[in-house]
């Protein structure tokens, strides 16, 4: 692609980053809502605010990676001759990037003890992990076989990230509310879990088959499926 095209491109996906930013800032009704969502009827305004400033903080990186992540990916030689692909995996990738971006250890806050050990199941299903080692060992195996490369880093890259973040996820000490933190940790382990079900399936295409565009749709089902709250997940706590 050439170096005007890829830079335009670029643009548009950092503006498009910056409305996700101004449009969607988080304020104390998608706090609410989030935690509702996911189990926690009747939060507190401080758990409200600890939900808001989850959200900011990973909205915050949105407009910076969809804007780098273009240019890293013409520099690598990972972008195609498609801009749907590199619009398509830009997105996906800098959504885990934000997750992985936005961990912080927690202030010196009210704090309570977890209530009992969390292992990675408690955060995400098991038959979400088996789809996330399917969908990279497909990912794997296709770019072997088209001896593309820069597609086999990506693949492998955002199989580490959605493993650091799970990692982060599951070691990050507990902070306020046991019901907040673990609905907070469950849903970053799973978006980044879901993101990387589906990024393999979005890296460009040598030819779009109809096998391709299967592959992809049932890929962003399976995504989907992963990221959507849990309303029992708190209630795992009592």
């Amino acid at each position: 692609m050439k170096l005007g095209s890829i830079l335009g491109l670029a643009l548009i996906l950092g503006l498009f980053g910056l409305v996700i930013l101004v449009v969607l800032w988080p304020g104390r009704k998608h706090g609410v809502r989030l935690l509702r969502r996911w189990g926690v009827p009747d939060p507190s305004e401080v758990d409200v605010e600890t939900a808001v400033r989850y959200l900011k903080r990973r909205r915050f990186w949105y407009p910076w990676l969809f804007f780098v992540l273009p240019l890293l990916s013409e520099a690598v030689g990972a972008s195609g001759d498609d801009d749907s692909w590199t619009v398509a995996w830009t997105v996906l990738l800098g959504g885990m990037l934000g997750e992985l971006l936005a961990w912080r250890r927690p202030g010196r806050g009210r704090r309570e003890a977890m209530l009992a050990y969390r292992g990675v199941t408690d955060l995400v299903p098991v038959w979400a992990l088996v789809l996330l080692a399917l969908a990279i060992a497909g990912g794997v195996v296709r770019a072997i076989l088209t001896h593309v490369w820069p597609q086999l880093g990506v693949t492998l890259g955002c199989a580490a990230v959605a493993a650091v973040v799970v990692a982060l996820a599951l070691r990050r000490p507990v902070a306020g509310d046991a019901a907040v933190d673990l609905v907070l940790r469950a849903r970053s382990a799973r978006v980044a879990t879901g993101l990387a079900i589906i990024l393999p399936a979005a890296l460009p295409q040598p030819v779009l088959s109809f096998g391709a565009v299967l592959v992809f749709v049932l890929s962003v089902a399976a995504g989907i499926a992963v990221v959507t709250p849990d309303p029992h997940l708190a209630a795992t706590l009592t």
